[in-house]
């Protein structure tokens, strides 16, 4: 053992220990594998950054951005209405729907591919339910990858597993000889979460009173803040100072103590569309503007000095502006930045294009909250703004907790009218890898970028989707395999490993190829696993005298299980930010479901691969 393999296991020993004891940011971790393996001449630094240039890496943020257009234009949403009617609100019964929706799906494409379609319609789910999204998006991940066991093409270690038998001179696997196995495997994992993985499912949502637990209406969270009492709506006259300036440069709430949350604006054939009101959007003569005004006598002086007209705001105004524009509640947490800052000084709309509506201190809304408030930690505040903005919040915001959206937040969809277009880009995506016409990272980025030019979303909607600590978490880790393999480690585990049961009979080989399989498949790409043991598995057939066949199918299904660690596959990185899990949370999940799924395969595959050859 050489003094690089030593360093390497060492590396890979403090990485697993840094991730488990969830400390430190995972992603923070992965960037410091990746410049401790460069710095230390292990890889070249090339080697360390290639992982930012994976297909797989591309491959996921342009996932990112294809789901999002299923959220946008309400086909996620209508799924999870399709399944929450089979369903109902039962967690159990909708974890084992998406389990099975997800495996189908993935026998036929990536896994990846898969969950990225169908992690929105979970995240659906589980707020309409008022179901944790951390029970749901764990067995979306293994349900996806299971599904990859179902079908020759499902996943690539199949076809290097069949690749490998050609390779040696035999028949390759059928694509439909690994659908027994894959069966049996789905149909155990669905009974394990049923028996004991929904106990060991996370529930983690954030804590709310039992008044609270009913999700409110726009109109009850609005006068919950004193609100609506205290909105108002007024017309740009011509000749107004307004015309012109930005709503930044306007100052309204320094100077009125009135925050403008959207704007109605004539468009095309005399047709009103709402806009909200962010720091660089321009006023014109003509614009409806939608207030929360906190001191009424001001209001005088607001027509007076900027030229506006005050007009009657009605019902049908504020069901047409909620089609629009939407609010959310929000809580400062202990050690937020915005604790101890005013108003002026968080400048909310210049970072999240949202306006601060209301504050409520220990549970009572100030009556008129102004520019100098300074929040204190506890504050909770009323913001509103765009549909998309609010829904992008849980993303987007480190410094504030979302406390809850109104239930009407679930049927305003920003591209409805686009979902047809949205359905017939995922439908051809899924033909052209399916048929393998392009590449799969060039058929999912075309899908992406016809997401975007077909105007199922915007490019900043598209660019807010990507979870970047998921893609810099993956390409930090891609040069631990690198490394490993240029270390000699690989190998060398491989051989002692399998020196231990070399002479032993044909199903304790099964086993041991199974667990060093499942094992690297935790740490590296199952593709790369399997390319290194599957000459392994063959060589050890010869060996025993004994059909390759069942060895290989062992290999590839073993690939497959990368339960245990959230970097053991894309999809575990895929939900670990929206199911808010931790390392350990894939640990105790995912070790007992890789002994299920090994006593599985080792009973089922020699009865339909018997070793005879």
């Amino acid at each position: 053992m050489n003094l690089e393999m030593l360093m390497v296991f060492g590396l890979l020993g403090v990485t697993v220990v840094l991730f488990a004891s969830d400390r430190v940011r995972l992603d923070v971790v992965a960037i410091g594998v990746m410049l401790v393996l460069g710095v230390s001449g292990v890889v070249t630094m090339q080697e360390a950054l290639a992982g930012f240039g994976n297909p797989v890496v591309v491959l996921i943020a342009a996932l990112f951005v294809v789901g999002e257009g299923l959220f946008k234009t309400g086909i996620a949403y209508d799924a999870g209405n399709r399944l929450m009617q089979v369903a109902g609100n039962h967690p159990v019964r909708l974890m084992l729907l998406l389990m099975v929706a997800v495996a189908i799906l993935s026998a036929f494409m990536s896994s990846t591919g898969a969950v990225a379609i169908f992690m929105p319609v979970a995240m659906g789910l589980a707020a309409k339910g008022d179901i944790a999204p951390s029970r749901l998006l764990i067995p979306l991940a293994f349900g996806s990858l299971i599904g990859g066991m179902l079908t020759l093409i499902g996943t690539p270690p199949n076809m290097v597993a069949s690749q490998a038998l050609v390779h040696a001179g035999l028949k390759p696997f059928g694509f439909f000889e690994f659908t027994p196995i894959g069966l049996a495997v789905l149909v155990v994992t669905m009974l394990y979460m049923v028996v004991a993985g929904r106990f060991l499912l996370p529930d983690r949502r954030l804590a709310r009173s039992e008044e609270q637990s009913e999700r409110q209406t726009r109109r009850e969270m609005a006068e919950g803040y004193q609100v609506r009492s205290r909105m108002k709506r007024m017309q740009v006259e011509p000749g107004s100072a307004l015309i012109g300036q930005s709503v930044s440069e306007v100052h309204f709430r320094t100077r009125y103590n009135c925050t403008l949350m959207g704007i109605e604006r004539a468009g095309r054939f005399g047709h009103m569309r709402f806009l909200p009101a962010l720091s660089h959007t321009p006023l014109m003569q003509g614009d409806q503007l939608y207030m929360v005004c906190n001191n009424p006598d001001q209001m005088g002086l607001v027509e007076q000095q900027q030229g506006l007209r005050a007009l009657p705001m009605q019902e049908q105004h504020i069901t047409h502006m909620a089609l629009a524009l939407g609010i959310a509640e929000v809580l400062i947490p202990p050690g937020s930045r915005i604790n101890g800052k005013s108003l002026a000084e968080v400048q909310f709309r210049k970072r999240y294009g949202l306006s601060v509506l209301g504050v409520k201190r220990l549970g009572v809304a100030l009556p008129a909250p102004s520019s100098e408030t300074v929040l204190q930690c506890g504050d909770a505040l009323l913001v509103g703004g765009n549909w998309s903005q609010l829904q992008l919040l849980g993303v987007r915001g480190k410094d504030f907790m979302v406390m809850s959206l109104p239930k009407e937040v679930d049927e305003v969809v920003p591209a409805r009218e686009r979902s047809w277009i949205a359905l017939a880009i995922v439908a051809l995506m899924l033909v052209a890898l399916g048929l393998k016409l392009l590449p799969t990272v060039a058929t999912v980025m075309l899908a992406a970028v016809a997401m975007v030019m077909l105007r199922c979303l915007t490019m900043e909607e598209a660019y807010q989707s990507i979870r970047w600590e998921s893609l810099i978490l993956i390409a930090g880790m891609l040069p631990m395999a690198t490394a490993l393999q240029k270390s000699g480690g690989a190998e060398l585990i491989v051989g002692l490993l399998l020196d231990g049961v070399g002479d032993m009979s044909p199903m304790v080989m099964m086993a041991g190829l199974f667990l060093i399989t499942t094992l690297f498949s935790q740490f590296i790409s199952n593709t790369a696993t399997t390319v290194l043991i599957a000459p392994i598995a063959i060589g050890a057939a010869q060996g025993l005298a004994v059909s390759p066949y069942p060895l290989l199918m062992t290999v590839a299904i073993a690939a497959s299980t990368a339960f245990a660690t959230p970097v053991a596959s894309p999809v575990n990185t895929l939900v670990l930010g929206p199911g808010n899990y931790r390392f350990n949370d894939f640990v105790k999940i995912g070790v007992p479901l890789q002994v299920l799924v090994m006593v599985v395969t080792l009973l089922c595959v020699p009865l339909f691969f018997p070793f005879t050859p």
